[in-house]
Order: C-alpha cells, then sequence, then structure tokens
C-alpha cells in the first residue's frame, strides 16, 4: 500500500552506501590490436584506476597489477593517462606520476626519470611512432624541474618524444603555455597536436598545428610547423587522421563545434571542408585530455556524438556521398567513442542506465545489431571464461535490482531567463511506496555543475536519486555559459560569472515553483566547484532559497585568481575580468564580502589538499558566517583534494548533507544517519 508522507521525509531504498557501489565507474575506452580496452575508477580500491582489457573472445582481464593505477595529473584535471600499442600498454602512473610501459606477460617499466619534486613531472596523451620506437606524449614539468625554467613561476607544458624504451624526454615543442592530442598520420611522418596560450581556455581561443616528425637523427625532431585551423575566436579540438590519410578536427567557427576535415591526404592544404554542419556540438570542452567523439570505419565514413538540447546522440556520415543518418541507440550520455574497421565501442548511458563501455558491429545501414554492454554485471565482461587466466570481477552497480519504478528520469526543461532562455533537467520525486500529502509540494534542489564551462549529465545518477527517492524534486541547470547549447551560449557567460549563472538558477526555481513542481518556501540551491560558487552567491544576493550546500566552492574570487593552479590562472579573465584591474568588481561578487545578504542555513565541505580552490576558501567562508550568526555546518576532510576520492568522505558528505536538510526543514531525522553539527540553527 502506497503511505502518504511529507516530501523530503521518505524512507528510500538507495543508501549513501548504496550509492557508494556505484561509485565505480569507467573513465575510457580504447580499441587496438588486442581488443577493447577500458578504464574504471575504483574508490573502494584506495581510489585506483584499473584497466582491462577484452580480446574477440572470453572475459575482461585486468591489466594493471597493485598497486599500480592510470592516473595522470596534469592540468590537475588529468585525463589520457593510458594508451595502446598493439599489445604493449603505456600509462602515467598515479603514485609518482611516471610513465610506464607494460608488455604482454611482463611487469610494468618506468620510461622516464624520477622528478625532483613531489609530482613535478607528469604525462599524458600520448602516441607511439609506427616503428615503436618512440612515444610522442604531453609532458607538465613544474618548477625546480630540469625542463622549467629555472624563474618560471608556473610548469611548463609541452610535447615531449620519449625512447620507447626508456630514457630522458626530448622537448619538441614549447612554445605555448598549454598543448595538447599529438595525433600521428598513418605513416608517423606528421605530426598535429593543439595548442593555446593565457588568457584564453581552449574552447575560447586554440590552434591546430602540423609538422614533420623526423625520426632520423639521434633524437625526432619537428620540421616546417604550422599553424592550418583555429586563433582568437576560435575553439579547435580532437584532431584526428583517418584511413585515408586525412587529417579532421573539431571546430566552432560557425558556432556550433561540428567536424572538418581537410579533403587531400598528407600535408593539409586549402580550406577544410565541413562534414554535415548542423545546430549540433560534437566536441566537449576539453577539461581533461584524450577525449574522443568520433571515430573512422574502413570505408570512408565517421561515427560520431553529437550534443543536442542537452542530450547525446550517436550519427554516422558517408564521407564520399555526404549522407549522415542517425543511429539509434539508448542512450542520452555518450563519451569516448572508439571505431575499429567495422565496429564502434563507448562509454554510454541512459536516465535508467548506469554508464558502461557499449558496443555493436556496424553495417551499410548503420548498426547491424543492438550496442551490447562488455562492462558492468550480466555483461560477457564480467562473467569467467576458460580462456581468461584472470578474469576481472564484475563492478558494483548500486542500480542492480532497483525498479524502473523507483528511478525519477530526468525530464529535459526550457525556461525563460531576463529575455533569454536556459535549459536544465528535472527529476520529479519518485518513490513507488510514497507520496506526499494532497495540497503539498516538494521541496526543490536546484542543483549546479562544476567548470563553469560545463553541461549537466544525461544520465542515472545514483547521487540524484538519493534524493528524489525521498520526495526531493531536483533540477540541474544548465545555465547560460553551459555547453552543448552552441558558441554563442557558452559566451553568456563572458565576464558574467556570478551574474548569469546565478540568475538562471533561481529562474530555474521560480519556474518550477510557478508550475506547481516546487515549494517555493522550500528551495535549496548546491554544488562543486564552481558550482558550489553559484550556489553561495545565489544565497548571498537572493532570498530565493530557503538552504544551501556548497562543495569545495569559492567564496573570493580575487583569492581564486590570486591561488589556483596553472590550467585555470587565467580563466577568470575571460569569466568576470583581468585581476587585478577589475579587483572591485571581483569583490562585488565574491559571497565572503556580502555576509549582509546571507539568512538562510548553508552547509559547505572542504578538502584539505585541494589545490584548484584552496581550504582557505572555504575556513574564511565559515568563520564569518559564525561571526555573522548564520545557521552553517562545516565538514573538513584533511586529506581530500578538488573532488572527493574517498569512500568515506562520499558518504559521509551524502548523509551530513541529509542531516542538515532534514534539521532545517524540521524532517524526522533519518535513522541510522549520524547528526550533523549546524551552528546558530534556532531551536
Amino acid at each position: 500500500m502506497v503511505q502518504v508522507a511529507p516530501f523530503g521525509s521518505w524512507n528510500s531504498p538507495i543508501s549513501a552506501e548504496r550509492v557508494l557501489q556505484g561509485a565505480t565507474r569507467v573513465e575510457a575506452c580504447r580499441v587496438s590490436g588486442a581488443g577493447v580496452w577500458w578504464s574504471e575508477f575504483r574508490p573502494q580500491q584506495d581510489a585506483r584506476s584499473q584497466i582491462l582489457r577484452r580480446g574477440r573472445v572470453g572475459s575482461a582481464v585486468e591489466v594493471l597489477p597493485a598497486p599500480f593505477s592510470a592516473k595522470t595529473r596534469i592540468h590537475e584535471y588529468g585525463g589520457g593517462a593510458w594508451w595502446c600499442d598493439g599489445d604493449t600498454l603505456y600509462f602515467s602512473n598515479s603514485a609518482d606520476q611516471r610513465l610506464y610501459r607494460l608488455d604482454p606477460d611482463s611487469s610494468p617499466v618506468a620510461l622516464t626519470p624520477p622528478s625532483r619534486t613531489p609530482d613535478g613531472l607528469r604525462y599524458g596523451d600520448g602516441v607511439v611512432t609506427p616503428d615503436h620506437q618512440w612515444v610522442i606524449a604531453v609532458m607538465e614539468a613544474h618548477p625546480g624541474e630540469q625542463w622549467c625554467p629555472p624563474e618560471a613561476s608556473e610548469p611548463a607544458n609541452l610535447l615531449v618524444a620519449i625512447p620507447s624504451s626508456g630514457g630522458d624526454p626530448v622537448p619538441i615543442r614549447n612554445l605555448a603555455d598549454f598543448v595538447m592530442a599529438p595525433r600521428l598520420n598513418r605513416d608517423g611522418e606528421l605530426l598535429a597536436w593543439i595548442e593555446w596560450s593565457h588568457p584564453s581556455m581552449s574552447w575560447d581561443s586554440s590552434e591546430l598545428w602540423v609538422a614533420r616528425l623526423d625520426c632520423s637523427g639521434e633524437v625526432p625532431r619537428l620540421a616546417g610547423a604550422h599553424c592550418i585551423a583555429g586563433g582568437p575566436g576560435e575553439s579547435v579540438l580532437e584532431p584526428r587522421w583517418d584511413p585515408e590519410d586525412r587529417l579532421w578536427f573539431c571546430s566552432d567557427r560557425t558556432d556550433w563545434w561540428n567536424l572538418y576535415y581537410f579533403e587531400l591526404p598528407g600535408i593539409p592544404s586549402g580550406t577544410p571542408r565541413a562534414m554535415s554542419p548542423a545546430p549540433h556540438d560534437v566536441a566537449l570542452p576539453a577539461w581533461g585530455l584524450g577525449g574522443s567523439r568520433y571515430g573512422f570505419l574502413a570505408d570512408n565514413r565517421v561515427v560520431f556524438a553529437y550534443s543536442s538540447d542537452g542530450l547525446d546522440h550517436l550519427g554516422m556520415c558517408d564521407v564520399t556521398t555526404g549522407r549522415v543518418e542517425h543511429l539509434p541507440v539508448p542512450c542520452t550520455d555518450i563519451s569516448m567513442v572508439a571505431t575499429s574497421s567495422a565496429s564502434v565501442v563507448m562509454i554510454g548511458a541512459s536516465f535508467r542506465s548506469e554508464a558502461a563501455i557499449l558496443a555493436a558491429a556496424v553495417g551499410q545501414r548503420g548498426l547491424s545489431g543492438d550496442l551490447t554492454a562488455i562492462s558492468g554485471p550480466g555483461s560477457p565482461a564480467a562473467s569467467a571464461s576458460a580462456s581468461a587466466s584472470a578474469p576481472a570481477p564484475a563492478p558494483a552497480s548500486a542500480s542492480e535490482g532497483l525498479s524502473s519504478a523507483s528511478i525519477s528520469e530526468g525530464q529535459p526543461i526550457t525556461f525563460p531567463v531576463n529575455g533569454a532562455i536556459a535549459h536544465g533537467l528535472y527529476y520529479p520525486p519518485t518513490n513507488p511506496e510514497y507520496r506526499g500529502p494532497d495540497g503539498e509540494r516538494p521541496p526543490l534542489i536546484v542543483t549546479i555543475h562544476g567548470g563553469p564551462t560545463g553541461a549537466a549529465t544525461a544520465s542515472l545518477n545514483l547521487r540524484t536519486q538519493f534524493w528524489t527517492s525521498r520526495g526531493f524534486a531536483l533540477v540541474d541547470v544548465n545555465y547560460r555559459g553551459s555547453t552543448g547549447f552552441r558558441r554563442r551560449h557558452r559566451d553568456c557567460l563572458r565576464g558574467q560569472w556570478g551574474i548569469s549563472d546565478v540568475a538562471d538558477c533561481i529562474a530555474a526555481a521560480q519556474f518550477l515553483a510557478d508550475s506547481g513542481h516546487a515549494d517555493p518556501k522550500r528551495l535549496i540551491i548546491r554544488g562543486g566547484s564552481a558550482g558550489g560558487f553559484t550556489a553561495l552567491a545565489a544565497l548571498a544576493f537572493s532570498d530565493v532559497f530557503s538552504a544551501g550546500a556548497s562543495l569545495y566552492g569559492v567564496a573570493d574570487l580575487a583569492l581564486l585568481a590570486s591561488d589556483t593552479h596553472k590550467f585555470e590562472s587565467r580563466y577568470l579573465d575571460g569569466l568576470v575580468g583581468p585581476y587585478p584591474q577589475e579587483a572591485q568588481k571581483y569583490r562585488d561578487r565574491s559571497p565572503l564580502y556580502h555576509l549582509e545578504g546571507f539568512r538562510s542555513p548553508v552547509i559547505l565541505f572542504q578538502g584539505g589538499v585541494d589545490r584548484v580552490v584552496p581550504p582557505s576558501q572555504a575556513e574564511a567562508m565559515v568563520a564569518a558566517l559564525r561571526e555573522a550568526s548564520v545557521p552553517v555546518a562545516y565538514q573538513y576532510f584533511p586529506d581530500e583534494g578538488h573532488g572527493f576520492r574517498s569512500p568515506a568522505t562520499i558518504m559521509g558528505c551524502m548523509e551530513a548533507e541529509l542531516s542538515f536538510y532534514s534539521q532545517v526543514f524540521g524532517f524526522p531525522h533519518p535513522e541510522g544517519i549520524p547528526r550533523v553539527m549546524v551552528e546558530n540553527l534556532p531551536g
């Protein structure tokens, strides 16, 4: 029998521990001579990233022996930590950040020298020359290291050649502030890559370069380097050579990140041709290295993922005829597209299924059959096989056994704001065992994605279901500045961070309250990192929200501008304005200096070794709120960085936030959940 209980107080089958079971996630995938490879982040194994391989027959096997973990800290956000050369694996090891080589039936061998300073040398996003003698990769060298000038105030990011048998890196390109995506053509004679410099981010202005790679001497060198695409006001990403030796890339030169290619093989020349230009984004913002949203088949066709209206889709284009067809797949979130001659592999998810490695054969008329999951419970990858000496264990799935009636499915919404529009994904409260009292509307959690150049993910997220199954409604806001809605929408946040994003979150809450989907007196705003700043700013500069939560969020923009890592050190130039020239604007938008606007309770979470948003931000905010007698709770984790990784931390944060809302709104305190201390809370 369905019980009637106040929204927000429902008993849920989705505990924080169950959410953590699903914290194992696939990170990247590749197709190589040995089959399909992918990496999984496993918080239960000391936040390790394991690599798995599945051949044409048999089950998946784990590749990395303990305690190795494939993770790079380039740009602090990493990505591109491993790549394959046939059966040989190259990877950056998390513990020492050195590059390793792993041959079949062997142990990992370090190729690069140890760094002089902790994590001082970092490697990623590599490719191996066709003769297997050299690895071309991105290296980040921090001050104090051999390849960073002694007078440097920030790390050097450069392209290097590393002997595949081991040895010192050889710099081959070091002219821009940032570099990524080195990609070799079929015979290894041409190298393409992306570079950009301060104050731009790669999604603002970046350049595509090509040069000849000469490996005939003692060490490789580049010759005839020239820029062939991109520049001020244009973002170019994801260069790749097709089987015909033509160079492809993504560009937003016509407002959308579409695919382009040079029609002749070899050295690119002339004007690149757009592959079926359309109002959708193929590329994603390059927060991490090694992204892939398209790949080539053997018969002059390209398979690609694209974003439209906040959802991902899969398409295929015949380059000869220009004919494009939509490939119907049950996915609303797609990343890491990889291809072989006649198949596609990708990471795919939907509002009802968690991310998994999916594969399908591709015929002349599209997919030859349904997508098959090769990772995850119940998949062939998770079952033992006589041909596999060490089959990989099945990753735990938090959604396994959860009825479809218990899942709140995301609903794309568009709403007006100040003469413009913004977007979001709305999740209604859903629990088959409960309904709210007649006439009562649910509390609404407005959540903000990180970035701020990012987007809400259109996939099953047990952290979202943790709230909706308890009777909360939730909206994940794609405010102006979010990706997947064209460059013009992205650029709406230029100079407006702390204004447009805040206005859009307020508009989303009011839109849902006005339409009867939320209680206007119980509106909550929460976010992490950049989203934490938006949450704090919304609480400081409006009285719309009754409570808020900030996870490793920014409280003082000036502190962020003066104390953060290289990758984002000039990010705020575009989002706010140059610092210190615009110091007053930074102060005007910083929640820390507008405590008089805080009236609603707020909970803050912070890691002690966060190099992106230093702990001083949260500590100053908490001290000021205490002094102003604003209800506040503070959860500090001394060993956590930016984005929490420890299972105990992840569980603790969810339970503390639930306890916080229960106390603020007067719900019965959930059984078995530790009561978080809320200072200055009346009563």
